[in-house]
Parts: C-alpha cells; structure tokens; sequence
C-alpha cells in the first residue's frame, strides 16, 4: 500500500507504523512518542521485544536532545558520517521509550542519507524508530516490492527507490577502558573500522576503533536475515555433482535444483545486490543457495556482507 509524504506524517503520529526508505534498506517506522506505534512495530515483524530498535532523526541537534552523554567523539563521527549509513550507540535520556531500547540504558542514533526521509524526519518531533521491514531473523527489503511481498501489501509504504546501500548501518558505540576511549563497531556495514579510524585522525582524534559484539545492537542472533530456501556457504573449489551426497547427507534433505552464487567484485555493488539476490532466489524455483566464499572475501569491506550471510546461512561447508 504506498502512500504520499503527508499520509506517512499522519499515520505516524496517530500510533501507526510506516515503511520508510533509506540508503541502507526500507525500515518499519512508529514515531517514538507513540507506545502503541512502537509495540506495533514489534507485533507487525512478530519481533521479540529483547531486541532493541534503532532511532533515526534529522540531525545532530536531534540526535543530543535523546542523549545523556554526547561527547566529543559522537560529535566527530556524526559530523563526518551523517547523513549516512552509520548509527551512534549512546546514553539515552528520559524522552526515550524502554521499548526502544528493550531496558538498556544505551540507544543506537543514526540519520539516514534520504532526502525524504530527512524531510519526514524534520516533521516528527523527537524522531522515528525503525528495524528493518520484514518479518523478524527474514532477509531485510531493498525495494518497495520486497516490503510489499513481506507483509502482504498490508503495511503502508512511502516510496523513496531502491535503496543504494542494502545492507543495514554500522553499528558503532564509545566505551571507555582504563582511562581511554575505544570506538567499537558492534555490526559492521558500509563504514569499517579503517574508515572510522581515518575519520577521527583527520579531526585530531586518536581513538582505537575495534570490532565486539554487544546487546546494544540489533541483528545479534545466531540465525538472521534468513531466505525461506536454505543457504550453505561453500569455497570456490566446491563442485555440486561431486558433493551433492555430502551436502544432502548434512542438511537431511534431498536437493535437486540448487544455485551457485558468486558475488560480484567490487564490494559495495555486493552489497547493494545482496538482499536483493536473496530475494530472487527465493522466488526462482531454486531449493538451495550455494553461496561461495573466495578469499578476498576476507577483506575488511566484505566483513558487512558476510556477517549477513553467516547470519543467514544453514550451513557452512568450509572448514
């Protein structure tokens, strides 16, 4: 169901959910002063509600109002990030909703780089909190169709393009340890850890930018952004009519109609491909995705797509 710029402003603020695009991909949205509207969003994505939910606003200025510790760092990386793929975990204040931040004293901040988002942004006081739209651990949308398709056109869309990024944002949070700053990238995406840390040299900033795994960050389970046929991770050698035994043996089930899946080379265009290769998959009469993994994919600007395929996978055939 797509809707024009004022429906979306008008559903939002009377507790109702709306797709919204972004550079990364579509998110499912409620104004974050709306308890009914966020508890939808969990409802709708049939999301469990110890997953936090990130804040997207149309600013810096936005950004410290829902804030309790805005530093120097937060500032420096907003300033050379924002717009852009890359959400800021920071102390949270009183305007924000504990279902926001499933009871963590911390939220994750981002303002998207999409013109019309920005302009809904700069509509909703205080801002929109938005997953991805689809169905909770399914593979995320990129394109207005995918939403459509997820949520059986019964979600209300504002139409804003495929999305140029496709995957979701880095998730970075400040943390101090034994009397020094670290940033630390809790999701990888577009933004590595190597940018980030060029970022703040080149404001006089010498912090350490590490990569961890927190609670403060959406999409840490095990098994996420799953397609609905399974997806096996394989190497480059790997040869069907040579393994298919092994392969049923292991996943105890018999596949006659698998796809070979080798990504393109340059990473962003990967990236960009990725959900939506996923997607096509699903729907193009394949019972398998052979994903292979070469060894460039090792590569610091891969780690966001294949922190999503290892998410995503049944299994993997490298050792």
């Amino acid at each position: 169901m797509i809707i024009n710029f004022q429906n979306a402003r008008e559903l939002l603020q009377n507790d109702e959910v709306v797709a919204i695009p972004t550079e990364t991909v579509y998110g499912l949205g409620a104004w974050i002063h709306s308890d009914s509207g966020l508890k939808k969003i969990f409802s709708t994505k049939e999301r469990p509600f110890f997953d936090p939910l990130i804040v997207h606003v149309d600013g810096i200025e936005s950004a410290k109002k829902l804030s309790s510790d805005w530093g120097e760092i937060h500032q420096a990386l907003a300033s050379s990030c924002w717009p852009g793929p890359l959400t800021i975990v920071t102390k949270k204040n009183q305007l924000i909703n504990s279902l926001i931040t499933s009871g963590l004293d911390s939220v994750g901040l981002r303002c998207p780089n999409h013109s019309l988002t920005l302009k809904l942004l700069s509509g909703i006081e205080g801002g929109i909190a938005a997953p991805s739209a689809n169905k909770f651990g399914k593979t995320s949308p990129t394109t207005v169709q995918h939403v459509e398709d997820e949520f059986n056109s019964k979600v209300p869309i504002l139409d804003g393009g495929p999305c140029q990024i496709g995957i979701e944002s880095t998730v970075a949070g400040i943390q101090e340890e034994n009397g020094q700053f670290k940033v630390k990238i809790y999701r990888p995406g577009y933004f590595t850890a190597k940018m980030l840390k060029t970022i703040l040299e080149q404001q006089g900033l010498d912090i350490e930018v590490v990569y961890a795994q927190s609670p403060v960050a959406p999409g840490q389970l095990e098994h996420h952004y799953m397609p609905q046929i399974p997806l096996v991770i394989v190497d480059p050698s790997f040869k069907w009519n040579e393994r298919a035994n092994i392969v049923n043996e292991k996943m105890k089930k018999t596949f006659t109609n698998p796809i070979l899946w080798q990504q393109p080379l340059d990473a962003h265009l990967a990236s960009r491909e990725l959900y939506s290769k996923m997607r096509e998959f699903d729907q193009s009469g394949h019972d398998l995705i052979l994903a292979i993994r070469d060894p460039h994919h090792h590569l610091e600007e891969w780690m966001g797509i294949w922190n999503r395929l290892e998410k995503a996978k049944s299994y993997s055939f490298i050792s």
